[in-house]
């Protein structure tokens, strides 16, 4: 997918002791330490050996440890998380998964985001840095403005580690070494007949009944953030939402401490295919299949940094992923799909004018969510088979709400559902009618009509005022 990730091209490590300084880091500083660390390279494919003269492992969580700390936090934090699982690894391994909400376990119009660490074995800080997130964010909802807005706005699911197996074996794949982000179906490819790898690792929290709007899933192999489309030969390709992408991996560089400071990524970002191209990852499978915005994030230049590191990279990275989720409920048009006869929720899709992508609405409460660039003029269209579509213009300045309320389509009238006040009838109805009424004391007849009328004009009332309560929308609003 056109995952937009941002790096910066050095290590935490190197910067940690500017940081003690209390010395401001400032791009002269930035090119005295690439100059120093010239020689070195990355090496993104090469699992790291397990024969080394220390054990890298030590000062990071077990599997044991990890899902310890997870049922730990579900009880401490229960007010506002459900820790639930959607499986297990092919070694056993419980994939637990924190959902983060102020009405965890319960759909709502609200959009969701998802946190995905370790999916590479051999890159373990994601792991680290999520429990630290969600134990952030259960401490300080109360008190901080960022961490309320996100556990009262969206449901936060969080899984720290998607290859338990790998990370128990130092490698890269899991225990059927298969590379977990290479094992996607590519663009085009039927899903439903695609030979997956046997296991549950990437189950059913991909694509759960939470639909996920935005993701990101953390690796530790270089510092920078990673745009979609990654499964082209190695030059820039972007997809429909290229410049979405880009807004919202520049909201992670420019919160980082020092990604929007490098000089080998514009930025501190980059597209996906024109770093280096893949098939089968995750990030392209999620935008076509899934309709979820997913960014790639590379933490740093060693795989398997010291255990000592990690409250640094902590610190630098905390603002960027808190910042990013709240980008969720902070950019981009949302709202709710109605039918004008019955004033029910429609499953509906919206669609962009110039963005050849598609977005549909919850089946629930036919919400939906729609990432932009915020600062420019959008043509949104509201479409429901069956229904006649609407659009209306509107100028995005961070955040709107556009309703759309559609009429059946005439000309479709014989194929949809009718009203269920609908009072009216075809020629041949009347006859049928006509026989029935004949048939009774003409007294009954009339009592019938009366509670028949009197019925119609309940419901129809009921209708009105359905239709009036969705109206009633926030400031920046449109109904259509």
């Amino acid at each position: 997918m056109y995952s937009e990730c941002e790096y910066g091209d050095f290590s935490i490590a190197r910067y940690r002791n500017w940081a003690k300084s209390g010395v401001p880091f400032t791009e002269s500083r930035a090119s005295h330490v690439r100059s120093h660390f010239s020689g070195s390279t990355r090496h993104l494919f090469e699992g790291n050996p397990s024969e080394t003269s220390f054990d890298k492992a030590k000062g990071y969580m077990t599997n044991a440890e990890l899902e310890k700390a997870v049922k730990e936090f579900g009880r401490r934090c229960s007010n506002i998380s459900r820790i639930y699982s959607i499986g297990k690894s092919v070694s056993g391994f419980p994939l637990w998964v924190i959902e983060i909400s102020d009405k965890p376990g319960v759909e709502e119009p609200e959009p969701a985001f998802k946190f995905i660490g370790n999916v590479h074995g051999d890159e373990p800080v994601g792991r680290e840095l999520l429990i630290l997130l969600a134990n952030w964010i259960c401490d300080n909802h109360v008190k901080d403005s960022l961490a309320r807005l996100i556990v009262e706005n969206m449901h936060l699911h969080i899984l720290p580690s998607m290859n338990p197996d790998g990370y128990a074996l130092k490698r890269r794949g899991n225990a059927n070494n298969i590379d977990l982000n290479r094992d996607f179906p590519d663009q085009g490819a039927l899903v439903a007949n695609y030979p997956w790898d046997g296991t549950q690792d990437k189950r059913s929290f991909l694509l759960s009944v939470y639909r996920k709007v935005m993701s990101l899933f953390i690796y530790g192999s270089c510092a920078e953030d990673g745009l979609i489309w990654t499964n082209f030969r190695r030059y820039y390709y972007g997809c429909p939402d290229d410049e979405a992408f880009q807004f919202l991996a520049s909201v992670y560089s420019r919160s980082h401490y020092n990604m929007s400071l490098s000089t080998e990524f514009q930025g501190g970002i980059i597209n996906g295919a024109s770093w280096y191209p893949i098939y089968g990852g995750m990030q392209d499978w999620n935008y076509i299949y899934g309709g979820c915005f997913e960014l790639t994030l590379e933490i740093s230049d060693d795989k398997w940094p010291s255990a000592e590191e990690l409250p640094t990279i902590w610190e630098y990275n905390k603002m960027s992923m808190l910042n990013l989720v709240a980008s969720l409920v902070k950019t981009g048009v949302r709202g709710r799909i109605f039918s004008s006869d019955s004033g029910r929720p429609l499953p509906g899709s919206i669609t962009i004018k110039g963005i050849n992508y598609t977005v549909n609405a919850g089946r629930a409460f036919a919400d939906y969510y729609r990432l932009l660039t915020p600062g420019k003029r959008y043509e949104v269209m509201g479409s429901m088979p069956g229904y006649k579509p609407k659009s209306t213009s509107i100028w995005l300045e961070e955040t709107a709400t556009a309703d759309f309320i559609l009429d059946p389509d005439s000309a479709l009238k014989d194929n949809t559902p009718r009203s269920i006040c609908d009072c009216s009838y075809d020629s041949k109805a009347k006859l049928v009618l006509l026989e029935f009424l004949l048939g009774f004391h003409m007294e009954v007849c009339f009592v019938l009509i009366v509670i028949g009328a009197l019925l119609c004009f309940l419901l129809k009332r009921r209708q009105k005022f359905t239709l009036g309560k969705h109206k009633q929308s926030p400031k920046r609003s449109v109904v259509v």
